[in-house]
């Protein structure tokens, strides 16, 4: 591995686990405004990386698709706990708490992406690769998210819109959500929902 290489699968994985940190932790603010305080008295609420590293899901799984070369890079954190019944309106609310991780990601693409255009760093090399960076990770991992399959985001959104029976029926396919994610991620599948939304987003934010 050639030094370039290494530098960009550092800062890759540096700027994937802030935006990964920011989503769980989005997650678990709007749902302790809701009334679930279980998020915060597991000590969730918190930037600290080490709270909510999932060595496998936040580490190992990223570093071998960006190895693999995949156009789509996810992985997970240590999941925030909510506890559902504890939020005020739960049918309601679950939308609002599903709906915050990705929300969060798309508010720190904007954010990132009005820097680089403001000041584009030519300069600083270092600080405008995390800033592209940032925006790219940040707009996969919400568009990803919103992908309406059990436990992404999406299905939460999903389930809290749908008609409560139909709601049910729905949310059983739940065990099965990570063997089609699976399925789909390796037949290239999911490219064809996330690259449009990735553009929507991207158009959304002016970038």
């Amino acid at each position: 591995m050639t030094y370039s290489s290494l530098y960009e699968y550092v800062i890759s994985i540096a700027v994937f686990i802030f935006a990964i940190m920011i989503h769980e932790v989005s997650h678990g603010w709007v749902a302790y405004k809701l009334g679930d305080p279980t998020a915060k008295l597991s000590g969730r609420l918190t930037l600290n990386p080490v709270n909510h590293i999932d060595p496998i899901g936040t580490i190992l799984f990223p570093i071998a698709l960006l190895f693999m070369q995949s156009r789509v890079i996810f992985g997970w954190a240590k999941p925030v706990p909510i506890n559902f019944m504890a939020l005020r309106n739960p049918k309601r609310d679950i939308v609002w708490v599903g709906a915050a991780g990705p929300l969060s990601n798309i508010i720190v693409a904007f954010v990132t992406g009005a820097l680089i255009r403001l000041f584009p760093f030519t300069y600083v090399p270092v600080l405008s690769d995390i800033l592209i960076l940032s925006v790219k990770f940040n707009l996969v991992l919400a568009a990803f998210n919103l992908i309406p399959i059990p436990p992404l985001d999406g299905s939460r959104i999903l389930f809290g819109l749908l008609p409560p029976n139909a709601a049910m029926k729905y949310i059983r396919m739940e065990p099965y959500g990570f063997v089609i994610l699976f399925v789909l991620l390796w037949y290239g599948l999911l490219n064809w929902f996330v690259d449009p939304l990735i553009n929507i987003l991207a158009r959304i934010i002016g970038f």
